[in-house]
């Protein structure tokens, strides 16, 4: 039964990352987009741990905490050059 639950849940957190994607292409300004990026590495470190919890394989967890860290740094990162035009 759970695992049914974990499958829907993660099936409908991909299905909204394909939304997240179209906004990310079609954003009307830069940091809608940056924002919809972050948003669906988000949804996929919410994916990895759903994976980790539905097939008992824990390692999946330190994938998603790697992830969200780098994806973090990036969404950092972005809105640092989109503010002052530079990383310096």
């Amino acid at each position: 039964m759970i695992q049914t639950v974990l499958h829907a849940g993660a099936y409908t957190l991909i299905v909204l990352m394909f939304v997240c994607l179209g906004r990310a292409v079609v954003g009307p300004s830069v940091p809608d987009r940056v924002a919809a990026i972050n948003l669906i590495g988000t949804k996929a470190v919410t994916v990895l741990v759903f994976v980790a919890l539905a097939t008992g394989q824990l390692f999946f967890v330190d994938v998603a905490l790697v992830y969200a860290l780098v994806n973090f740094l990036t969404s950092v990162g972005m809105a640092k050059y989109i503010e002052k035009g530079s990383l310096g």
